[in-house]
């Protein structure tokens, strides 16, 4: 049986991702569900809720959408049917309708792509989809949510009844309204209304020549509203309809109410399957925001998280798009407990409220932010001991809460206990507070429990060296700026760095020197030798990165290698064959040479035909026969290289044709024109000398006349020499 107390859960921030999984849900009843999940008792419970958010997470990357499950909360509604006598407004009904609709098309969906949502189908299969709800509510409610004149006979009779005195009293009223307006009793407003009655607006001092009921008055009291007396007896007629009407419609509605009443236990099970939906679905959101997975459930005891985010930093990170570093962190019944060392600052604490964090989660039915490979297990219960817990209601120190805390760790802890502390043995005098710690963390050892710890304390450092299945862990810190580098190393103690990071601080050389002397040198010694290993291990760390970033470019390198030496094997060939070709045309040129030699000397046609034949045939013996398929196949192959030859010359003509245009097209620059050069108009045929040249202007001598031009519309013909 599960049982994670609330402390521990306040501890780890649970609540602020609850907050942050309601604030997703599109229901307030909803919303208000989903702040109150807590763990899981029964792994079967949890194992099924897992896998219901798990397939509605899956429903947002496939084409069937599971539909939408929002819906108006009916409590009120249902608090109205379990009392008798008691009746259903039009509001009210409409509302069960909704939810019975949206209700019924969710499972109808789920049963039909059950293949695809196995659980979520058998999570809905159990209620029942039923039409008769709504139907019953849609024979008396008309779109509008009124009631519908066929709602029952007598409600029909008086609807008729009610619209023919309506129009009586309309036909009344104007009647009596067009005789006193021609008497000149009526204001010029004429007629108002007054309770939803059409009155006569009659001026003060008609109103004892009027007969009827005076129904008020204006504010200057010039104007008495009077209902005539011909439409006062259709009034009470119809005052009296209207009650009976309003009778029937209440009668109607008990009816609908009483036939709707043995529904109770299942418009019950709408509602709470309506809301159990959409905690589903804010669950699978908040999965989708953090890329977080179902890891593989193990019934072993053993917890391999890798990559693990921690949701509320992350989260926040993402918006202020800052950089979240993922931890990995493994426990196993061979490395059970694992101490966390090294300065502050470093992510030991978040590293820790991380693991927490993400267990309790996953023990709510919620997706976790790690990688896919990730496994983890389920424990019975989740203890933690983390931050300032002095408590001042009860006038407790931190250690003396903290000793409080232990208490109940040493009642509780077991094999299936997952317990959390940070800055452990702290509130106390070092030596003394750090024995009892070890003894403490002996304890939780030896009754084989699981668990992570922050100190700064050497003994239980020391500790973790010692007792098999418990490991030391750091947080790398950059050995020279001292800055976290906020990655857990497992299998080495963290020094604190107390004296180098005062020394970063500015703290005087003399004074740390001072206080070094003032504690035991072995102590010191020890220190140094952990802040010196994990300066090496640091540098270590950073010389594999090194060296897989050259073996990764090394291994670059030799595939362009291997590309470039195929290629000139390729290149190789190709010469060689061209080479085979060109000996063998050469030795068929000098045969021919030879030949021609012969008949030039004894001019034997006879003897050359025979000698050229013996060569064709001895030529051709060499050929190889081709069939019909291999020629079509290297007629194809010519024919691809033609295509891509031409291709080539294509694109290498249009280029060079642009570049003779780009040639053509650029301006040539203008000359700059001097007295004495021979010139003529751009658009002229007519050749002159300048003579002169002034402000841009030129006069030229036409040898008859003289002219003057601008300079930019004179081109040069021959230059002064």
């Amino acid at each position: 049986m599960v049982h994670i107390h609330e402390k521990t859960l306040q501890d780890l921030e649970f609540p602020k991702v609850l907050k942050q999984v309601s604030e997703l849900c599109i229901t307030p009843l909803g919303n208000e569900s989903a702040l109150k999940i807590t763990p899981f008792k029964k792994k079967e419970d949890l194992l099924y809720a897992l896998n219901l958010t798990n397939e509605y997470l899956s429903s947002f990357e496939n084409e069937n959408r599971i539909p939408n499950h929002g819906f108006d909360a009916i409590s009120k509604e249902l608090k109205l049917l379990k009392i008798e006598n008691t009746y259903l407004d039009v509001h009210g009904l409409k509302k069960l309708v909704a939810i019975s609709t949206t209700a019924n098309d969710i499972i109808l969906f789920l049963k039909k792509f059950e293949e695809y949502y196995p659980t979520l189908n058998d999570f809905a299969s159990h209620i029942q989809v039923t039409k008769v709800i709504i139907e019953k509510v849609d024979t008396i409610v008309d779109r509008f949510g009124d009631i519908k004149d066929n709602a029952s006979n007598l409600l029909f009779e008086l609807r008729q009844s009610i619209n023919s005195v309506r129009s009586k009293i309309n036909q009344s009223f104007v009647t009596a309204l067009n005789m006193y307006h021609n008497l000149e009793f009526l204001d010029d407003i004429r007629e108002t209304v007054v309770n939803n009655k059409r009155v006569l607006a009659v001026k003060a001092m008609h109103r004892r020549k009027v007969k009827g009921a005076i129904m008020g008055n204006s504010k200057t009291g010039s104007i008495v509203y009077i209902e005539p007396e011909t439409t006062l007896q259709y009034s009470r007629e119809l005052d009296n309809l209207e009650y009976e009407e309003k009778e029937e419609i209440i009668r109607i509605l008990k009816d609908v109410t009483n036939f709707i009443r043995p529904f109770l236990p299942l418009l019950e099970d709408y509602q709470s399957f309506l809301t159990r939906m959409d905690i589903i679905s804010a669950k699978a959101k908040y999965a989708q925001s953090l890329n977080a997975i179902l890891p593989e459930i193990t019934n072993d005891k053993s917890l391999f998280l890798r990559n693990a985010y921690h949701p509320l930093l992350y989260l926040a990170h993402k918006k202020e798009q800052k950089k979240t570093y993922p931890q990995t962190i493994e426990l196993k019944q061979d490395s059970r407990i694992i101490v966390i060392s090294g300065p502050n600052a470093g992510g030991k604490s978040i590293t820790l409220k991380t693991v927490g964090l993400l267990q309790v989660m996953l023990q709510s039915g919620m997706l976790i932010p790690v990688h896919e490979r990730s496994k983890a297990c389920l424990f019975d219960r989740v203890l933690s001991d983390i931050g300032d817990n002095q408590s001042i209601e009860n006038h407790l120190s931190t250690y003396s809460y903290r000793l409080k805390q232990m208490n109940y760790f040493l009642k509780k802890c077991n094999k299936n206990t997952l317990f959390l502390i940070d800055e452990f043995g702290t509130g106390s005098d070092p030596e003394l507070g750090g024995a009892l710690a070890e003894t403490f963390l002996e304890e939780f050892y030896h009754r084989e429990a699981f668990g992570i710890i922050t100190t700064h304390y050497s003994n239980l450092k020391m500790l973790a060296n010692e007792l098999p299945h418990m490991l030391n862990a750091n947080m790398l810190f950059d050995e020279r700026s001292l800055e976290p580098m906020f990655k857990l190393v497992i299998g080495q103690a963290g020094s604190s760095f107390t004296f180098e990071v005062a020394q970063k601080n500015g703290i005087p050389y003399g004074l740390i020197n001072r206080a070094k002397k003032k504690i035991e040198r072995s102590k010191v010694r020890f220190d140094q030798t952990i802040a010196k290993l994990q300066k090496e291990r640091s540098k270590l760390e950073k010389t594999g990165q090194s060296l897989k970033a050259n073996e990764r470019k090394k291994i670059e390198e030799a595939d362009k290698l291997e590309e470039i030496n195929n290629r000139i094997q390729k290149k190789l060939e190709s010469y060689q064959e061209l080479y085979d070709s060109n000996q063998r045309l050469i030795y068929l040129g000098q045969k021919v040479d030879d030949l021609a030699d012969k008949y030039f000397n004894n001019k034997q046609k006879r003897a050359l035909m025979d000698e050229l034949f013996k060569l064709v045939q001895i030529e051709n013996s060499k050929r190889k026969k081709v069939n019909k398929k291999e020629k079509q196949q290297q007629k194809a192959k010519e024919n691809k290289v033609k295509q891509e030859v031409e291709k080539k010359v294509k694109v290498i003509r249009a280029k060079k044709k642009e570049a003779k245009q780009k040639a053509i097209e650029a301006p040539k620059p203008k000359p700059v024109l001097k007295v004495g050069d021979r010139v003529r108009m751009e658009d002229g045929r007519a050749i002159g000398s300048i003579d002169k040249i002034e402000k841009n202007k030129a006069v030229v001598n036409y040898g008859i006349f003289t002219t003057s031009v601008s300079l930019e519309q004179l081109e040069l013909v021959e230059a002064k020499k």
